[in-house]
C-alpha cells in the first residue's frame, strides 16, 4: 500500500550496500492513507495548492515556469556538486536524485551525516524558491520482500521529507511516499543495476495558477 506522509524526523550513518532483509532503523511517524489518496494529494493536489496559498505563497504562471526550474536546476546542482546526487530536468518539474549508497547506510533509512550538510542547502534553496510541491519518492532494488523494500522506500523518502520540514520548509509543500521495487531505472540483475535502483527522488514541481 502506498502511504502519503506528511514528515517527523531523521540522522545517522552513511555507508554503501544493497537493500537486502534485516532490522533497518527508521526515524519519525507516518500517517497512512490508501493508494487513491496518496495520488489525489501528490503533485499538487487541492490541499496543497490551498495550503501555498494560505502561507501567502504566490502560483507560477506561462513561462515564469520555466524560467524558475531554469534558476532552480543550477541552484540546486551547486548544492550537490561533488556529492553523487543530480538533478533531472523534465520541463514541467525538476527530479534530483538521490542515490541511496551516498545518502543512507545499509538497511537504514536514517540520513547519512556526511549527506546531511548536502540536504540543508537543498533546503534553503527550496525556500529560496518557495512556489512549487516537493514529493520525496523512495525506490529500491528487487532484493528482499516486496513487503520490506515497500516498507523501506517509504521509510527513506519520510526521512527526507521530515529532514526539509525540520530546517524550515513548510510542511504543506512536502509529501513522501514509497514505490519499493516497482519502478527500477537500470537492470536488478548487476550490483551496478541495482545500485542505481536504490535511490531517493525529491520531485519539484511547479504550483501553477
Amino acid at each position: 500500500m502506498i502511504r502519503t506522509t506528511l514528515i517527523a524526523g531523521a540522522a545517522a550513518l552513511a555507508l554503501s550496500g544493497c537493500d537486502t532483509p534485516g532490522a533497518y532503523t527508521a526515524g519519525g511517524a507516518v500517517v497512512g492513507t490508501g493508494a487513491g489518496a496518496a495520488l489525489g494529494t501528490l503533485a499538487g493536489g487541492d490541499d496543497r495548492r490551498n495550503a501555498l496559498v494560505g502561507a501567502g505563497i504566490g502560483l507560477l504562471t506561462g513561462t515564469a515556469v520555466g524560467v524558475y526550474l531554469d534558476q532552480q536546476q543550477a541552484a540546486l546542482e551547486q548544492n550537490l556538486a561533488g556529492t553523487g546526487a543530480y538533478v533531472e530536468n523534465r520541463g514541467d518539474r525538476l527530479v534530483v536524485i538521490l542515490p541511496g549508497n551516498v545518502t543512507f547506510a545499509t538497511d537504514s533509512a536514517r540520513i547519512a551525516p556526511g549527506f546531511q550538510g548536502p540536504l540543508a542547502d537543498i533546503a534553503i534553496t527550496l525556500q529560496e524558491y518557495p512556489e512549487s510541491f516537493i514529493d520525496l519518492i523512495g525506490h529500491t532494488d528487487s532484493r528482499g520482500t516486496d513487503e520490506y523494500n515497500q516498507r523501506l522506500s517509504e521509510d527513506r523518502a519520510l526521512a527526507v521529507a521530515d529532514f526539509f520540514r525540520s530546517q524550515g520548509v513548510h510542511p504543506g509543500r512536502v509529501a513522501s511516499f514509497g514505490m519499493g521495487e516497482s519502478q527500477p531505472i537500470a537492470s536488478n540483475e548487476t550490483p551496478q543495476g541495482r545500485q542505481e535502483n536504490r535511490r531517493v527522488e525529491i520531485v519539484i514541481i511547479p504550483a501553477q495558477a
